[in-house]
């Protein structure tokens, strides 16, 4: 069988039918952010390179658009940071995931007593402090600990990737809706929007469904827009090769069943939306904000994986236009 040397990327773009709207403070707290990151020798050569491929800043900017100055430049910040989190840990003698997680989540449940010299450290703390200064409790408790859920599942990847095990896809779709860090965007847009919804409000069913929706549709169709550069590198901790490993599909027809796959959550997510209960009129505002920010996650999710460098180089508006994908040499 002739290997494939391109690959057809399912139309999210077209499927995906909610506004895309751009942020008015987009350029400021780029700016702002790249100080902040650069700050004591961060990112230098080929990571600050990769820094400006990135776009970080039109994402955030995509994502929560509405959010003033001062509550995107800490969502910027943090989106960034999490970008970089390998880069930013590198002083930590390559203890691997668990020391940078024991570092990250003590900066973040004691802010104001943990002390590190580590510049992953430092980073967290720094934003940390300056979201707790208007973040609700409950923002801040599900921040925390969807980070956590976070830590604890890249653990268990690295672990996965370095045992050469393909998970079936029940598990993997478990395990990579914490990979994904989704979760902790989902509480900054609480944050980012000065939310205070109640706890039994955000543990609700369908709250909690159309999270999940809006989490599996950027986390899967990222597995799509990632793959190439992943299957080069001989990484196999990818939705499609889960699926091809699986059903014994071809790499087309695994890429075409993981973009129905992303179809059908957004298409959940519509359905889901349409379910919302009254919860009386002001927590139903808050709650209309949230979902609108989940909303704006997915639509916006799709649109920056073209503008950004991280998946398609140079070429990604040509993909976007064609949707057509030259698989990379695989690194010897």
């Amino acid at each position: 069988m002739t290997k494939a040397t391109k690959i057809l990327l399912p139309d999210l773009v077209s499927h995906c039918t909610f506004k895309l709207r751009h942020s008015r403070h987009r350029k400021q707290i780029t700016t702002e952010t790249k100080k902040w990151l650069f700050k004591d020798g961060n990112l230098l050569g080929k990571s600050r390179q990769m820094y400006h491929g990135l776009k970080c800043g039109l994402l955030t900017s995509m994502t929560y658009p509405d959010a003033g100055y001062t509550q995107l430049r800490v969502v910027n910040d943090y989106l960034t940071y999490l970008f970089h989190l390998d880069n930013l840990s590198d002083d930590m003698d390559n203890r691997g995931t668990v020391s940078t997680a024991d570092e990250v989540l003590n900066s973040l449940y004691h802010p104001r007593t943990w002390n590190s010299s580590a510049r992953v450290g430092k980073m967290t703390r720094d934003y940390y402090k300056r979201l707790i200064c208007t973040a609700s409790p409950g923002t801040q408790q599900r921040f925390i600990e969807t980070f956590d859920f976070f830590f604890q599942s890249v653990t268990q990847q690295a672990s996965d990737r370095a045992a050469g095990v393909i998970p079936d896809l029940e598990s993997y779709i478990a395990l990579r809706r914490d990979t994904s860090g989704c979760k902790p965007c989902w509480a900054l847009i609480e944050y980012a929007y000065n939310l205070d919804i109640p706890d039994e409000v955000m543990e609700h069913p369908v709250i909690r469904n159309l999270g999940e929706a809006a989490n599996d549709l950027v986390t899967w169709s990222n597995d799509i827009f990632s793959y190439n550069v992943e299957q080069s590198k001989g990484d196999t901790h990818n939705m499609i090769c889960v699926v091809m490993n699986e059903e014994g599909l071809d790499l087309q027809s695994a890429v075409d069943f993981v973009g129905d796959m992303c179809k059908q959550s957004i298409d959940r997510f519509n359905e889901e939306r349409s379910r919302l209960p009254s919860w009386g009129p002001e927590i139903d505002r808050d709650v209309s904000v949230y979902v609108n920010g989940l909303a704006d996650w997915i639509v916006g999710s799709l649109h920056w994986s073209f503008d950004s460098e991280r998946y398609f180089g140079k070429s990604g508006r040509k993909v976007k236009s064609s949707r057509v994908v030259e698989l990379l040499p695989q690194r010897r």
